[in-house]
């Protein structure tokens, strides 16, 4: 589709791609076979809390399906062989493969597609269809999420799985980086549409604030996952470093481009083929006023403002599944304080005085005595009077809400604990 602006034409918002109506992954297997499709249904009920209501064969219209119950909801799952060619930028991704996984995708051709539809909780779905990919091909050597536009390791799709808490928010999206010679840089997610909610994009950054404003970008994301049914026109998402509140909104992209006379990333000509449905500039409000009168403001003219430590905010929902995760793979914690020349950190949720709020501050791991563990404070509470900087306290697991191991080789955190399994 080529979009030719003339002056006083409105820009249109194409429909959503098959991969934005629903979440598309791709399996691919050690070996493609035969018998590895026809025995797909048999292995998908074995999934625990999993349910077969109905088989639907294969026609000249449709794929395979299986509809199928979870938890007490529906869902209707389609999947075909495919062919299998791997981006080279889906690998480059915050992800660790090893050389030996990155040659054998190099050298795959084929992988089994297997397609839903998200129902209300994306976080819910998305934790099922990462429980079918490792059902359905038990011999997988990685997964692609088409959806999100990223490769996903083998041993990353097993620990999220497997695990009982729900994926993070950051699992279900992807922002992306495009710059220019000249140093421009547009930011934009892939993931988001199949939530229910609208992909976002920051035009005109550049090389020296993208991070605040992936941080930004990404904050905005998880809090739409979290809040869509209560976000109406804007969301207080954190504050600056002279404490001004950043609060965030969007516009759809065929109104938001019209704020910009010249770009050179994320124009009408680079929304030839994509970045043309769904998808909402972001912007922020600078005063309260602003915000009434639908004011908003350039992410790029804040650019002097970011100051060194901005704050984004974590939702109570993505704080309770860091928690959660963190204590279930407390185990990798106890088994790394063996080597005395890992160092680990602790963050402890810490009651502020005066409220029914938590401050997490950061503790060094000092011995470990099954459920409870010594560890000193880092740094001094900003609202919590009875302990300081150097102080040591006995803790148990339930305080813990996330760790970091800092090993000879690499830096383990929960989230990429994968790289410590076999």
């Amino acid at each position: 589709m080529f979009f030719n602006k003339n002056k006083g034409e409105e820009l249109k918002e194409e429909p959503l791609g098959y991969w934005e109506k629903e979440s598309y992954m791709l399996i691919v297997p050690e070996e493609f076979t035969k018998e590895l499709l026809e025995s797909v249904p048999e292995r998908v009920a074995g999934i625990e809390g999993v349910k077969i209501v109905q088989k639907c064969n294969y026609t000249e219209k449709e794929p395979e399906k299986i509809i199928l119950n979870y938890e007490d909801e529906e869902y209707e799952v389609g999947y075909y062989p495919s062919k299998f060619t791997v981006p080279e930028m889906y690998i480059n991704q915050n992800y660790h493969f090893t050389e030996e996984e990155i040659e054998k995708l190099k050298n795959s051709q084929m992988a089994l597609t297997i397609y839903m539809k998200f129902n209300k909780n994306a976080y819910k779905s998305y934790h099922l269809q990462l429980k079918l990919a490792l059902a359905m091909v038990p011999d997988l050597i990685g997964v692609m999420d088409e959806s999100a536009e990223k490769m996903l390791p083998t041993s990353w799709v097993k620990m999220t799985a497997n695990s009982k808490v729900l994926p993070r928010a950051t699992d279900l999206f992807i922002v992306q980086a495009v710059s220019d010679d000249k140093g421009e840089v547009w930011l934009h997610t892939h993931g988001l549409c199949r939530c229910g909610i609208t992909e976002l994009e920051i035009l005109q950054s550049d090389k020296e604030n993208y991070n605040n404003h992936y941080n930004l970008i990404t904050t905005f994301a998880s809090y739409l996952i979290d809040k869509k049914e209560e976000y109406k026109d804007s969301a207080y998402i954190g504050f600056l470093s002279n404490k001004q509140p950043i609060v965030v909104t969007y516009v759809p992209w065929t109104k938001g481009l019209n704020e910009y006379k010249k770009l050179n990333l994320g124009g009408v000509k680079d929304r030839e083929s994509g970045h043309n449905s769904k998808t909402g500039i972001v912007f922020l409000y600078k005063s309260e006023e602003d915000e009434k009168e639908k004011k908003f403001t350039k992410v790029s003219e804040f650019d002097k403002l970011w100051g060194d430590n901005p704050v984004f905010f974590i939702s109570d929902e993505e704080t309770k599944r860091m928690k959660d995760f963190a204590m279930e793979k407390f185990d990798l914690v106890r088994e790394e304080a063996k080597n005395k020349e890992n160092k680990i950190i602790i963050k402890i949720g810490l009651p502020v005085d005066d409220d029914d709020n938590f401050e997490h501050i950061w503790f060094e791991l000092m011995e470990v005595e099954g459920e409870k563990f010594k560890a000193k404070l880092l740094q001094e509470p900003y609202n919590v009077a009875n302990i300081h900087e150097g102080d040591e306290r006995w803790f148990t697991v339930k305080d813990v809400t996330d760790w970091i191991i800092y090993t000879k080789n690499f830096t383990i955190s929960p989230r990429n604990s994968y790289l410590l399994m076999e």
